[in-house]
């Protein structure tokens, strides 16, 4: 495949994802999604040696296994057994950084994949349920991964259903500690961290070509904007190498609707 620097607006986002691992050290990370997955595999090839990933059933792996279907001369390159209970021993000691995917996100980072619409007796629409998520963010760092910002997904008020837990100071109760660490959130138009008031959501860079009042028009609360507030970097040759390697069947075309190109800033 060309090492070209044309890239997708999905390989933006996945690399942008990828940063997050950065300065994280000896963690264990976790992408859930395709974006998300392939961004932990490049995090871990070009940005933090230290991270350690799994194949996703019983091994750590010292090598990301590339998406989809494999060659029949593929071997998983195992490191160690990765036990439930060395799992859960990683999480419940903070050593582990996820990346996932929201169905909907409020403006202090409590975040709902159970359902929607109605109420806990009678939702409008069932989704996964709440899965892992209360556990997680409640004992290690947690980032976001969202392929299509708008008002549904970026809600006023608070979400359906708690199911990750944030910072919202309205259920923080006098004296309560907090072990809550969300970090960042990459989406189709910009890349946000926590760092608002009380941890309020804030927009840190934009991609090519979006405009904060774009981003704002989007979003179903206010934002700020980082005092530095910039452009979202654009991935480098290695980047993109590695990327497509662990993609070899382009599935990552699926991540944003049609698969467009980062605008032109």
């Amino acid at each position: 495949m060309s090492e070209s620097l044309d890239h997708s607006l999905a390989e933006l986002m996945i690399v942008a994802s990828a940063r997050l691992w950065r300065d994280d050290g000896e963690v264990l990370a976790t992408g859930i999604g395709t974006g998300p997955r392939l961004a932990a595999g490049l995090a871990r090839l070009a940005y933090n040696n230290g991270l350690m990933l799994t194949d996703g059933e019983a091994y750590l792996v010292e090598e990301p296994i590339p998406l989809g279907a494999r060659p029949d001369r593929y071997r998983v390159k195992a490191s160690g057994w990765m036990t439930y209970e060395r799992v859960f021993d990683c999480l419940w000691h903070g050593r582990r950084h996820a990346l996932v995917m929201p169905t909907q996100i409020d403006r202090f980072g409590q975040a709902n994949i159970s359902w929607l619409g109605g109420d806990y007796a009678r939702p409008k629409t069932q989704l996964l349920g709440a899965r892992g998520f209360p556990g997680n963010s409640t004992n290690h760092a947690n980032s976001f991964f969202v392929s299509g910002h708008g008002k549904r997904t970026f809600v006023d008020g608070e979400v359906d259903m708690v199911c990750t837990v944030g910072y919202n100071p309205a259920r923080r109760l006098p004296g309560m500690k907090t072990f809550v660490d969300l970090r960042g959130i990459v989406t189709d138009l910009c890349v946000m961290d926590f760092g608002g008031p009380d941890h309020a959501i804030r927009v840190r860079s934009l991609h090519p070509g979006v405009s904060f009042d774009e981003v704002q028009d989007a979003t179903g609360f206010p934002l700020l904007a980082h005092p530095e507030l910039g452009t979202t970097a654009a991935p480098n040759a290695e980047d993109l190498r590695i990327v497509r390697a662990l993609d070899p069947h382009n599935l990552r075309a699926t991540i944003v609707r049609n698969n467009p190109a980062p605008r032109r800033a």
